[in-house]
């Protein structure tokens, strides 16, 4: 979830609905332009006894961020507490129940998003060793119940636990138990940003399948490969889920604005603090009726904020945010990139994709993505087959549209090599979870704390 690392007090104050559509627009970049920025999470535990820290205990959250600012890190605080760092590697940051993330730098290849990813897990490696903590890469705790779960002191997180009850029965389990892997991909006009917009959703299945991660829950096979993606489909149906107007005739920035006026707020920040303002609506902020600002209209950096609390599958800003997938370990964490840079930043691979998928119909697309968390690449695929049908030949789109791009490391390598991990996948025929799932059974013998020492970065 986003982190605010700087207050933008002189934000323009929005006088005009044209001025958030504007904010889209003003995402827009020419293709030498186009970055890449990825986001992982991971979860943080004692090596000693795999409990989850809290914030203030010794050796716990706190401590390992300030043990991070020696590498470059300056600490961002909320509240006269540091609640993440900002650097030349983007920024870290906490999820709710402390789980810790990198949203990586804008970057210009795959080499670099990898090498970024490398320098993160190599520092806090490091760090934990000292405090005696660990890393686990996994789309949900294996063993956790919610009560087992610290909370972080961050004043969004406060709102949003208190708020999530109200709308869905699982949003809880969202913020406290989940950890994913998301990629961030810009456009360069807004025809551009809605095709591209239309591949990400129509195949976020398929992301999620090749992803799966999370098959067990408070130690037992919860019935799902990805619980994850499950979860979302009963956080806020408000604010989640496939987007059918995305495919509809006139989709553009305008729409996509409209829908995020129809999201319920969460909150507005002042003066370094969040006011509650969950369930009240941007269109009365707007006209300056807001219950908890009276009179006051809403600025740009509002308007930032209140995107980012939208959770569809894919998401608009001033870039496009891919977030299907599970958390996972070290190369998965590059192959997502990969899968996505070599759909959607070759023209050639993105109409191939589109030729793919603009034959499914709606409730195809829903039906998909209802599947997929019990049946990955089982998952019934429109028209007939299995999902894994089209899995390799998606990849192989991917592959080209790498191989177009044409970014080469020092050694004269080009990116392709990172979608190895999903090739080994879709060959075995099974997802990540599957593999869980078969050594917790055979070779567990259904103790899910061995998820730890396999499973760690």
């Amino acid at each position: 979830m986003s982190t605010k690392t700087v207050s933008v007090s002189n934000s323009p104050v929005i006088e005009h609905r044209s001025q958030l559509i504007d904010y889209f627009a003003q995402g827009e970049k020419t293709p030498d332009r186009w970055r890449i920025g990825t986001e992982h999470e991971k979860f943080v535990y004692r090596t000693a006894d795999c409990r989850a820290p809290s914030y203030d205990e010794p050796g716990g959250i706190r401590d390992l961020l300030m043990a991070l600012v020696p590498y470059g890190w300056t600490p961002v605080e909320e509240g006269g507490k540091v609640i993440a760092l900002a650097g030349p590697d983007g920024t870290v940051s906490l999820e709710p129940a402390g789980q810790l993330e990198l949203s990586g730098a804008p970057l210009e290849n795959l080499h670099q998003t990898c090498a970024e990813t490398g320098r993160h897990l190599e520092q806090v490696k490091a760090v934990g060793e000292k405090l005696g903590l660990g890393f686990l890469g996994l789309g949900m705790w294996p063993d956790k119940a919610r009560s087992d779960l610290p909370v972080m002191p961050k004043g969004r997180y406060a709102i949003m636990l208190a708020h999530m009850p109200r709308v869905g029965n699982l949003g809880l389990d969202m913020m406290l138990r989940t950890c994913t892997i998301q990629v961030n991909l810009d456009y360069a006009s807004e025809a551009d940003m809605v095709q591209k917009f239309r591949v990400g959703l129509a195949l976020q299945p398929l992301a999620t399948a090749l992803f799966a991660n999370s098959p067990l829950t408070e130690k037992q096979p919860n019935g799902m490969l990805s619980y994850r993606s499950h979860i979302w489909s009963d956080t806020d149906p408000h604010r989640t889920g496939m987007l059918p107007f995305v495919f509809e005739d006139g989709f553009g920035y305008e729409r996509y604005a409209e829908y995020a006026l129809d999201v319920p707020m969460y909150f507005v920040y002042r003066e370094g603090r969040y006011i509650d303002a969950a369930g009240l609506s941007f269109r009365d902020f707007l006209r300056g009726e807001l219950a908890v600002l009276p009179g006051e209209k809403p600025t740009i950096d509002d308007w930032a904020d209140h995107l980012s609390t939208a959770f569809p599958e894919v998401r608009l800003k001033t870039f496009l945010e891919m977030r299907g997938a599970d958390g996972g370990p070290w190369g998965r964490i590059c192959a997502l990139p990969a899968f996505w840079v070599g759909l959607l930043y070759d023209q050639g691979a993105l109409d191939a994709a589109w030729d793919l998928v603009q034959g499914w119909s709606m409730a195809d697309r829903e039906a998909l993505r209802n599947d997929v968390p019990r049946l990955a690449l089982d998952a019934p695929l429109p028209g007939g087959g299995r999902l894994r049908d089209i899995a390799g030949e998606v990849l192989d789109i991917a592959h080209r549209g790498l191989a177009a791009r044409a970014r080469r490391n020092g050694a004269g390598e080009d990116e392709t090599g990172f979608l190895d991990p999903l090739r080994e996948i879709v060959r075995s025929g099974k997802v990540p979870a599957q593999h869980l799932l078969d050594r917790y059974h055979r070779q567990w013998d259904g103790d899910a704390c061995a998820i730890y020492s396999e499973n760690r970065f």
